[in-house]
């Protein structure tokens, strides 16, 4: 057999034995039974940061898999983060009642109604439909910027920079809404410009903020690959990094509902006191924010920006469709079309910008967007179409509690229900080996968010069956406070069960965002994933002109009918991906540094015969049983073998890697200087 440029492809006897060139060209042969304890001593040696050996195939499937601890700057993230929300639910959840009901009569001018009457808190009197308008918009703009702020930071400035301009300019936008909002400007008929001014300002601030913050938190994670480690009991255990990464990504949400929670004060502000103290309060807590990114500023790992990889995503999308065709697209393997091995297999020369590696991530991150199309209906679902749920609230009888009261049990379920996640539930499953993967904890969110509509629906029909205005209860509400005898208070089970759903729905799916993206992408696809949330309020936004009477029954049971549906049907699409051990796959990822823009290059030249195959970039020939190329620059996949022998293949690459680096590094110059 000729050897001249053959590189590390990979073959199996069918027996005991993983056979694979060695760096000079010879047939090489490793033990299979060895092989793990080899990766795993290699790994010892020569990784920086080394924390224990590798699991093996073995360990993988017996072993009990635990969280490792992330480092005290990670939690100040959270403290980041809770100041944010604080100020931003403390503002955003009482917009509706500014817009939507005028200033009170009998009341103290500020906004804030009569003691002992059933009026409600407001300023504008631009009613349900204005008001719908004005929250969707705020919604939208959230959560559209942040693919902007994910490009600044990928690109430009980084998420650290691009987080502290986000925040000064959410300070502005603070100041000017309390300052329209005082007894002088709304009493003149002047609050509506300030107010906008300032609420365009806090989406673009969100939008620079948001859609860093969390992959800056995972940045902080010094555990990037699993490896074993014996307990003071002597029990071996396995230091996941998605079990270590779901668990930090509770507290940054449980830190979120936290600020949310703010809102309790806000709401009884209004209700009490008047707006300037109810915009006024949120800007307070916000102000604590440059103070902790000071604090923090030494002690955070920041990741610099290294280029966005989105040009080279659509270059590979463009030349798998060239491949395939149209009509193939969605069909399983349709990027391996893409990849340098596949074009080299074929007999094709051409400079490619990306490797075999990179193909897999944009695949990765494909799948991981799909996930998110879900969500449109999960979020109207959870937070009602526009203003829906406050307005109902408004036509239930309240006895003095402010009728956007109830939004605050949303975040206080959270508080309460993410410790019993990180230290009940989901350490007992992992006690005994039950699986509960990303997917069936997004689809049992999904399940409980339509249940979450369904009950809306039944608490409309019955406010229009005991209002005396009957199918007109909102414009009652609205015109001179008439209200159904049901107490308000029947609306807790919407905002519970919206609440624990989240906490399986939406923390997972930051945990899909980040894991299944490449390093140069996780801020976009992180604003990926928010800007379903965008999605959602332009779905709410189209069917704006019906939220009102006497069609409010049929704006919750619309996207509860379709929760019921989808729920199904996305488990069904993306159950495989619980099969995905996805730390077992992190195992043999290269290290981000390695995968920075530029430096994944892949000049494909090769062909071969016989019933072997190659995979990589790089050159080289070869004719017999098994030939190819491999490894072309630095950032080029080296874990090539036939299908089903993937495993042993990677492993023999990072076995091979561990022993002679240099040596390697030396082999695959000689190989790009082959003719």
């Amino acid at each position: 057999m000729a050897a001249q440029g053959i590189a590390s492809d990979v073959l199996t006897t069918g027996n005991e034995e993983v056979i694979s060139p060695d760096r000079k060209g010879s047939i090489v042969s490793y033990d299979k039974a060895q092989l793990d304890i080899s990766v795993a001593d290699a790994a010892q040696t020569q990784e920086p940061g080394y924390l224990g050996p590798a699991p093996t195939d073995e360990e993988f499937r017996t072993l009990r898999k635990v969280a490792g601890k992330m480092p005290s700057v990670a939690y100040t993230l959270c403290a980041v983060e809770f100041a944010e929300r604080a100020s931003y639910y403390g503002v955003s959840q009482i917009f509706s009642n500014f817009v939507q009901f005028p200033l009170p009569e009998g009341g103290n001018g500020a906004g804030a109604p009569p003691r002992g009457t059933q009026q409600t808190a407001g300023a504008l009197g631009l009613g349900l439909q204005a008001s719908s308008g004005v929250s969707l918009s705020f919604k939208f703009l959230s959560y559209t910027l942040p693919i902007l702020g994910a490009w600044i930071a990928d690109v430009k400035w980084g998420r650290y920079r691009t987080v502290c301009v986000g925040v000064a300019v959410c300070g502005i936008s603070h100041v000017i809404m309390a300052a329209g909002a005082v007894p002088s400007v709304l009493g003149s008929g002047h609050g509506l410009a300030p107010f906008l001014v300032s609420m365009i300002m806090l989406a673009v601030g969100a939008g620079l903020f948001k859609s860093n913050i969390s992959p800056m938190l995972i940045d902080q994670n010094p555990h990037k690959r699993p490896y074993v480690f014996t307990l003071k009991s002597g029990e071996k255990v396995i230091v996941d990094p998605e079990a270590t990464i779901s668990r930090i990504l509770l507290w940054f949400y449980m830190q979120v509902n936290v600020g949310a929670f703010f809102a309790l004060a806000t709401t009884y502000a209004e209700k009490r006191i008047g707006w300037w103290l109810a915009f006024l309060a949120p800007a307070i807590i916000y102000f604590l924010l440059p103070i902790l990114l000071v604090v923090m500023y030494k002690r955070t790992t920041k990741v610099k920006p290294t280029g966005n990889d989105l040009i080279r995503v659509l270059r590979v999308l463009g030349m798998a469709i060239k491949k395939n065709g149209v009509m193939k697209i969605g069909r399983k393997g349709f990027l391996n079309a893409a990849k340098p091995s596949h074009l080299a297999a074929a007999g094709e020369t051409t400079s490619l910008s990306w490797n075999d590696k990179f193909v897999d991530d944009v695949s990765r991150t494909l799948v991981a967007c799909q996930v998110f199309l879900f969500f449109p209906v999960f979020y109207i679902n959870d937070s009602g179409i526009g203003t829906v749920q406050n307005s109902q609230g408004a036509t239930m009888t309240t006895n003095g509690a402010p009728n956007d009261l109830l939004n605050n049990f949303n975040p206080l379920t959270i508080i309460v229900a993410i410790p019993i996640l990180n230290y009940g539930l989901y350490p007992f499953l992992r006690r005994r080996n039950i699986k509960f993967g990303r997917i069936k904890r997004i689809t049992f969110g999904f399940a409980l968010v339509a249940i979450n509509g369904l009950i809306g629906t039944i608490l409309q029909y019955k406010v229009y069956q005991t209002s005396p205005c009957g199918y007109h209860a909102t414009d009652c509400a609205e015109a001179d406070g008439t209200v159904s005898p049901i107490t308000i208070w029947a609306q807790v089970p919407i905002y519970v069960l919206g609440a624990v759903a989240e906490c399986f729905s939406v923390v997972t799916a930051y945990d899909v965002a980040y894991s299944r993206s490449s390093p140069n992408m996780k801020s976009l696809v992180t604003s990926a994933f928010l800007f379903m949330n965008a999605v959602s309020a332009a779905l709410g936004a189209a069917v704006t002109p019906a939220t009102k009477d006497p069609y409010l029954i049929w704006i919750f049971a619309g996207p509860a009918i379709g929760g019921f549906v989808l729920t199904p049907i996305f488990y069904w699409l993306f159950r495989h991906l619980d099969k995905q051990d996805e730390s077992k796959m992190n195992l043999y990822d290269l290290p981000p540094d390695e995968n920075a823009a530029g430096e994944e290059r892949g000049v494909v030249s090769g062909s071969g015969s016989g019933s072997g195959s190659g995979s990589g970039s790089g050159s080289g020939s070869g004719s017999g049983s098994g030939s190819g190329s491999d490894v072309g620059e630095k950032g080029g996949s080296r874990r090539v073998a036939p299908d089903g022998e993937k495993s042993e293949g990677e492993k023999v690459a990072r076995h091979d890697q561990a022993l002679n680096e240099k040596e390697v590094t030396a082999m695959e110059k000689n190989r790009e200087a082959a003719p």
